[in-house]
């Protein structure tokens, strides 16, 4: 938010008279807001003039003030040329007002028409070239006719009821509708192609007396043989838009342009300068070489114009700089405004200054001199830091470091020497110190030269390679998998995956198999014999005792009952009477030679 606000300690007369006795005071605030604005409150003894107050039209930013000597405003601040041109009439400084606006507006980057503050009511383009009146009414442009119609502007030669369908074919922001974007467009656009200065003396600042005839000259040959204002109408016959090469149709709206003749029709849209590609404002247009230009254009095709008051130069001595054309007087150091003209100068943000303003406000000083590095020093940096050449040195044996490894320790430099001597750290391989510019390797709290870090076995340097860390060696991953990887019991070969293991040794699940028939073990029931595993088919096959009856081997998992008696053995199952066949688990019985007899059956046996 801007807020000027002003004080009058007295009566202000009528505008254009001297103002006497008058403090004017400004107090500038800028808070930052969503929505930025202006506002403009008034304290006096009496009325103020309209034109020195009324801001409406002025949409510059405001400007940050300028430490200049020449100014006798300390710390003063514009929010528009209009208070800076108050300022000036009420100190009687208003030669300073050109320098400062010159300055002020090439600071802000706002465009030209933000500080075309001779406007500020409505503008007819005839009266501001100084054309006479046209004398038919169809194609007289009023305030009245073209607000009567909802417009800024509306084009001559066209009855009320063909305005719309003329403004229907233009781009909707470009259409002076009023309170809209394209009103504002038209305003801009009368600003930036009929600038003011090229049209009247009356309005120049820096034509010197001895060119004025030379002005004169040119304005008069430009409004007799260029500058002109077109008129639409409708079309009546196919012709053909020197533009964009397309027909305009019968009963379209096109554009003439006297100056090409009676046949020449445009396209309302393509009726633009060449150069700029604008609509040609309230169709005012230039013709050069068949082609249409805006004024401004059309005067840069002959005069050189000056990027600081973008006035034209008739000048025939003027300077050239930084790809722009500039009065000799105008091309100054943006910082103290001191001529440029034959001097050396140094390019900022796009901005010249002189070399003594440069250095002081932009030039490092020596870290180690403390004076400032000018521009024809080379200043050399590091961290932020700077030298001179000559500066650059150790800090501890004072040899020149320019061009060579150097250390940096507690913001002080060092040689290489100094630096490894006083503070180097050392290689936990080979305990040598790590010279300036030497690649070191580190590992959590380790470090080695890059030679250094290498496989404690093989040796071999491990660079950028993986590698693997035991206890405070290093190991390549072939290495460290032939010295500490786990190996099968059997085939003495590294387990990598799907290892089982025995009696606490690993063995690979294809090699961990049945002793006698090599079927494999694992996730098998097996049991084991004088330490070597055998699947249970195996096992019973080879060492388990077997069934008297069935002669069958007696197995079973783990705990298994079976009967023995003296040095025979039955399972379960099969301890029977041989003749009856009735189990004798838990009973008592009576062996007939090879056979077990119940007792019932033995009593019948005998009897």
């Amino acid at each position: 938010m801007y807020v000027v606000s002003w004080s009058v300690g007295a009566r202000a007369h009528t505008c254009g008279h001297i103002l006497r006795g008058l403090f004017v005071h400004v107090i500038v605030t800028r808070r930052e807001s969503a929505e930025r604005h202006r506002s403009v409150t008034t304290d006096h003894a009496g009325p103020v003039p309209k034109d020195m107050l009324d801001l409406k039209a002025h949409c510059c930013p405001l400007y940050s003030g300028l430490d200049s000597p020449l100014i006798p405003w300390p710390g003063l601040k514009f929010a528009c040329v209009r208070i800076l041109e108050l300022y000036g009439k009420v100190f009687g400084q208003e030669e300073l007002c050109e320098l400062i606006i010159r300055k002020t507006c090439g600071s802000c980057k706002c465009t030209k028409d933000s500080h075309d503050v001779l406007h500020e009511e409505w503008v007819n383009v005839r009266d501001r070239l100084g054309f006479k009146p046209v004398q038919d009414p169809d194609k007289r442009v009023s305030k009245e006719r073209s607000y009567s119609q909802g417009y800024s502007w509306v084009p001559p030669g066209l009855p009320s009821h063909k305005v719309e369908k003329y403004f229907n074919s233009l781009p909707s922001n470009k259409v002076p509708k009023l309170g809209t974007a394209g009103e504002k467009y038209r305003d801009k656009q009368v600003v930036v192609q009929l600038p003011k200065q090229d049209l009247a003396l009356t309005y120049c600042k820096h034509v010197e007396q001895r060119h004025h005839q030379s002005y004169e000259d040119f304005i008069n040959a430009r409004n007799e043989i260029a500058l002109d204002i077109g008129y639409a109408r409708e079309c009546t016959y196919h012709v053909e838009c020197p533009k964009c090469q397309k027909n305009v149709e019968p009963g379209e709206i096109g554009v003439f342009a006297s100056k090409f003749g009676d046949t020449v029709l445009w396209h309302p849209t393509c009726f633009t300068c060449t150069e700029c590609q604008e609509l040609l404002v309230d169709l005012t247009y230039c013709l050069y070489e068949d082609h249409l230009y805006c004024e401004r254009h059309y005067a840069q095709k002959f005069k050189p114009r000056c990027s600081a008051c973008d006035e034209l130069i008739f000048s025939g001595e003027y300077t050239k700089a930084m790809n722009k054309d500039w009065h000799s007087g105008h091309f100054c150091c943006w910082q103290c405004d001191e001529s440029l003209t034959g001097q050396r100068y140094v390019l900022r943000d796009e901005h010249p200054y002189c070399i003594k303003c440069y250095e002081s406000v932009f030039a490092n000083p020596c870290d180690e001199c403390d004076k400032v590095i000018g521009i024809d020093s080379k200043d050399l940096s590091y961290k932020d830091k700077h030298w001179h050449e000559a500066c650059f040195l150790c800090n501890k044996c004072r040899v020149s470091l320019v061009d060579k490894q150097f250390g940096s320790k507690v913001e002080k430099i060092y040689c290489g020497n100094c630096y490894d001597t006083q503070f180097a750290a050392r290689c936990d391989g080979c305990g040598d110190i790590f010279r300036a510019g030497t690649k070191k390797m580190e590992y959590k709290t380790r470090q080695w030269h890059e030679k250094c870090f290498s496989c404690v076995v093989c040796k071999t340097a491990i660079g950028t390679k993986s590698f693997i860390p035991r206890e405070q060696d290093v190991y390549c991953a072939t290495c460290y998998e032939e010295k500490f990887s786990t190996r099968c019991v059997k085939c003495n070969k590294i387990i990598t995956s799907g290892g089982v293991t025995y009696k606490n040794e690993p063995w690979h699940r294809e090699c961990f198999t049945c002793s006698h028939c090599n079927t494999s073990l694992a996730g098998q029931r097996f049991t084991s014999r004088d330490e070597k595993p055998y699947c249970g088919d195996c096992f019973g096959e080879l060492f388990a005792k077997r069934c008297t009856s069935c002669v069958k081997p007696i197995t079973g998992i783990g705990g298994t009952r079976f009967i023995s008696f003296e040095d025979r053995h039955w399972h379960n199952d099969c301890f029977i009477c041989a003749s009856c066949k009735t189990s004798l688990v838990g009973r008592g019985f009576i062996t007939d030679a090879e056979d077990i007899i119940c007792p019932e059956c033995a009593k019948q046996k005998l009897m």
